[in-house]
């Protein structure tokens, strides 16, 4: 029988004790051993490792100078927050924002810039997202030098590994190598993402799933976007694909196929509305769910439908999706969100009818109007999360 590749295997641990740290910390050696279930020896190696590579610093409990104490102070290990520093980015139709994060991902500047930009040329996107960048990181008291590595996340379609944007309401073109076009501009290792990826990582490392291994995460945007989280990783597609939500077939139709995005889209919901002059004006600023909102309230009988329309498909996706996966959470997030209790209302009461007995109680239901600025931090946790993933190599940040 073949053995495991000892170095591949070294790496793991490594990745595992430095990713303990991160959620744990400030932590004991002990403690990661038992965490971890690997050896005090193999756990005082890495973390011998980690201190040579600056990743983490000591902490020591109790006062040396205390005679009164016995023993020798207790040592606690947390993450080096000067390790590394990197850029996260939100890029949406009409707004970007970003953030500049340390190692510790501790927010050190942010920036939003209210502007559309989709389906502007590519260059022009390129200048926008450039200068967003750079203010940022100068805002930190920083520069690009400083900088490890800078993710921007979009909606749509996104081929991680090799930065291509396969599709996204924000560009005109389709296969959009944006990762090369950025690198070259910022002379910094750029990545792209998915936005539902970004704020999936920002809920692991942030949020409402820090206690977790395993969970989904369901965003209702622009785009409706899908995040899986097996064992502390993001779940890709072949080649790093995010998943594109909307895309889910629900069944058939008089007309068709039935996809997801016609029942619960942003623009199946606020369709009919869109003649409308102040409407039209609030969906073109990005506040089309907001104003949506406000007529809900005002018991607007059509978009009271859409967004029950909305919520029952949503519900029924989510019923499927637990059915398939069975995480201990479920997180949805996004705008749609704001369409409030006839959309909520209707969402649980499909996902109760549709969920099959066996899995009642299995997946907690969580409702999260994260702001732009986490998503943003999201989109950093991808950045750390690559340096995070790349001991495979054991060497340091770029670890």
């Amino acid at each position: 029988m073949k053995t495991a590749d000892p170095e591949l295997m070294r790496a793991i641990n490594r990745l595992n004790v430095l990713d303990t740290v991160r959620r744990h910390g400030p932590i004991s050696r002990i403690e990661i051993s038992e965490r971890t279930e690997l050896s005090t020896t193999t756990v005082s190696a890495i973390t011998a490792s980690l201190l040579d590579d600056g990743l983490i610093l000591p902490r020591h409990e109790g006062d040396i100078r205390n005679e009164a104490v016995r023993g020798r102070p207790r040592v606690m290990l947390e993450l080096n927050p000067d390790a590394a520093r990197v850029v996260g980015a939100k890029i949406a139709a009409n707004r970007m924002v970003f953030v500049v994060t340390n190692f510790r991902g501790d927010v050190l500047s942010k920036l939003a810039l209210p502007i559309r930009i989709d389906r502007q040329p590519i260059g022009v996107i390129a200048d926008l997202v450039e200068d967003g960048v750079r203010r940022c990181v100068l805002d930190a008291g920083l520069s690009l030098e400083d900088v490890d590595s800078v993710c921007l996340g979009f909606p749509g379609v996104i081929e991680h590994r090799t930065g291509y944007i396969r599709s996204s309401p924000i560009f005109r073109d389709t296969n959009v190598d944006f990762a090369a076009e950025m690198s070259t501009r910022l002379a910094t290792p750029t990545i792209v993402e998915s936005d539902a990826h970004a704020i999936t990582l920002g809920h692991h490392w942030f949020g409402k799933a820090r206690d977790l291994e395993d969970m989904v995460l369901i965003s209702l945007e622009q785009t409706l976007g899908l995040g899986v989280l097996h064992g502390n990783s993001l779940f890709r597609g072949a080649g790093g694909l995010s998943h594109n939500l909307g895309d889910l077939v629900l069944g058939m139709g008089p007309n068709g196929v039935v996809r997801l995005f016609s029942q619960a889209g942003e623009s199946a919901i606020l369709g009919e509305q869109q003649a409308d002059g102040r409407f039209a004006e609030a969906i073109r600023l990005g506040r089309g769910m907001n104003h949506a909102q406000a007529l809900i309230k005002a018991d607007d009988d059509r978009l009271i439908s859409a967004a029950i329309r909305a919520g029952e498909a949503v519900g029924l996706t989510i019923a499927n999706i637990v059915t398939l996966f069975a995480p201990p959470r479920v997180i949805l997030v996004g705008s749609s969100l704001a369409l409030g209790e006839p959309f909520l209302n209707s969402l649980r009461d499909a996902y109760a009818l549709a969920i099959p007995p066996s899995l009642r109680g299995v997946s907690e239901l969580v409702f999260d109007d994260s702001t732009d600025d986490f998503w943003a931090q999201g989109a950093a946790a991808v950045a750390l999360y690559e340096l995070y993933e790349s001991p495979w190599s054991t060497t340091g940040p770029a670890l």
